[in-house]
């Protein structure tokens, strides 16, 4: 089997999309999931998060939730607001963000492309991860994507430069959209569709030569999906859950922003002595405004008011993939010597703050009180998360923030 596959979407008929797309089920609560739904009977909310039609006291993975999800597709057929494609296509797909953060940039744009994406090629391992996954969250997938009969949440991925898939892409892009929708964060999402056999065979033809994809995000659906298609398998069932639904863009054109740190407190420390012992790692100096970090290897700290920047000593930096990354610097040089924080994933002291609220967001969570010191962070590029992957190794917690984030209603891939 190909590497990827062209595939019938499932997608918002004409003029419907704009009431459909929906933020990704895994970036809201249930309460912020109900309040985007109100009065959105359409909202693709009522199948990704569908506890917000029962009682709020509901468990979230109870069965009835995901009964819930599958008769609330059902509607959206019968209503007519999705409907299927009738033969496999490919889809292109755009994201134009607008200028965000402390230093507002200009609009960032990539262009990917929605295809099937090969199970046994995430089981080999050349379709790669970089995170762990945890079992109830693998479960949780499994169970929504058995009570639809379809992938609906999409993995995200990159490929590596390739001139040829950038065009073959690009060409696709052209003229009007089938669907063009801004949300309410300001992403802009277009989705174009390609029918013609003899492009989507040229297409499949320069991914498979592809020595590798590499998941950025969704390792929880990918896990899910390739779960789903062993069960079939042992079932006697072959069918398209042997692929998965994914939206692919150049490794080039995606963008991580940084996955800054806050902490509670200094771990019995004065705030002298926290800079004396930075000392033995890092060239500290005081900075005039916020620093915000300009390379890797560089951070900012934010104490009692004032902006520092850390920089670590060279010879500190080692060459595997992962000990070398910023969030590992932090962890090694500060976090657990210094702060006595070992566990990230468990440890109540800590909280993360994704990039997209500014450094503006690390003051306020220190001059509330809140936290004691906050670190901001260079992003981690995604020749850093090609190299962990390649090297079969796993990121840090909290190591990376994609944005802009995929919406979930514009296309779905329905298992036959």
């Amino acid at each position: 089997m190909s590497l990827i596959r062209a595939f019938r979407g499932l997608r918002p008929a004409a003029g419907q999309a704009g009431a459909i797309a929906a933020p990704p089920y895994d970036v809201l609560s249930s309460d912020e999931a109900r309040v985007r739904a109100a009065g959105k009977p359409w909202s693709f909310l009522h199948i990704s998060k569908p506890e917000i039609d029962l009682p709020p006291d509901m468990d979230p993975y109870a069965p009835a939730v995901y009964a819930k999800a599958a008769e609330n597709l059902q509607k959206m057929l019968a209503a007519g607001v999705l409907a299927r494609d009738a033969a496999p296509c490919y889809y292109a797909y755009r994201l134009t963000m607008p200028g965000m953060g402390d230093d507002k940039a200009g609009d960032h744009v990539q262009t990917g492309l929605v295809a099937a994406a090969n199970v046994a090629d995430y089981d080999s391992n050349r379709i790669r991860k970089h995170e762990f996954t945890r079992p109830d969250k693998e479960d949780d997938r499994v169970r929504q994507i058995e009570a639809l009969n379809a992938q609906t949440g999409p993995v995200l991925l990159a490929y590596p430069a390739s001139s040829t898939a950038d065009a073959q892409i690009a060409a696709i892009a052209q003229g009007a959209p089938a669907a063009d929708v801004v949300a309410d964060d300001g992403i802009r999402h277009q989705i174009w569709v390609l029918t013609d056999a003899a492009q989507i065979a040229a297409i499949t033809a320069t991914f498979d030569a592809m020595k590798a994809l590499y998941i950025a995000d969704g390792h929880h659906r990918s896990a899910a999906a390739s779960r789903v298609a062993a069960a079939r398998h042992q079932q006697g069932r072959v069918s398209s859950a042997d692929s998965f639904l994914s939206v692919i863009f150049p490794h080039h054109q995606m963008k991580i922003l940084d996955y800054n740190r806050v902490v509670k407190d200094l771990n019995g420390l004065e705030e002298l002595a926290l800079a004396t012992r930075l000392a033995a790692a890092f060239t500290v100096e005081d900075s005039a405004g916020r620093a915000h970090p300009s390379c890797p290897g560089e951070f900012g700290m934010y104490l009692a008011g004032r902006w520092r920047r850390l920089r670590i000593k060279p010879e500190l930096i080692p060459e595997d993939p992962v000990a070398r990354l910023d969030v590992s610097l932090l962890s090694h040089h500060v976090l657990a010597p210094l702060l006595g924080i070992a566990d990230l994933r468990r440890d109540k002291r800590i909280d993360f703050v994704g990039g997209i609220r500014g450094l503006t967001e690390l003051e306020r969570r220190v001059d509330s009180g809140e936290m004691a010191v906050a670190f901001a962070l260079h992003p981690t590029s995604m020749d850093q998360l090609m190299a962990v992957a390649d090297s079969n190794e796993v990121m840090p917690p909290k190591s990376t923030w994609f944005e802009p984030k995929l919406a979930d209603g514009l296309v779905s891939n329905v298992l036959d």
